[in-house]
């Protein structure tokens, strides 16, 4: 079971989010509406994955992505947007971001990635 912190401005993908990752088994110990706030919840809480969306108010998903990267090179972040453009999916990989899933997404496809990304050392 792995310990998740997701990140999105919708309150509803939140919730959809967090009720799939506990039907895989795994557990969502904080929820944050921005990336200032994913920010501090990561520092304050060391999830073992995030889900971060991309677009949101006072910080967006690429800069809390590099701000968590920074402070712990090794945390597993997986981004998680409607919009899926090559060229910000290849920067927030180049940052450190784990992985990436397009909304809408299925069920079998996150959890094959949380999989993948759980695997990683």
């Amino acid at each position: 079971m792995a310990r998740f912190l997701v990140v999105d401005d919708s309150k509803l993908a939140r919730t959809q989010l967090k009720s799939l990752i506990e039907e895989l088994g795994h557990e969502v110990i904080a929820e944050a509406k921005d990336g200032l706030e994913g920010y501090d919840m990561y520092m304050s809480h060391k999830p073992d994955i995030v889900t971060l969306d991309n677009i949101m108010p006072n910080m967006g998903g690429t800069d809390c992505l590099k701000k968590i990267i920074t402070a712990d090179p090794n945390a597993k972040v997986i981004m998680v947007s409607s919009i899926g453009k090559n060229t910000t999916i290849k920067e927030q990989i180049s940052i450190g971001a784990s992985n990436f899933v397009t909304k809408p997404y299925e069920k079998e496809t996150i959890s094959k990635v949380f999989e993948e990304v759980l695997a990683k050392k």
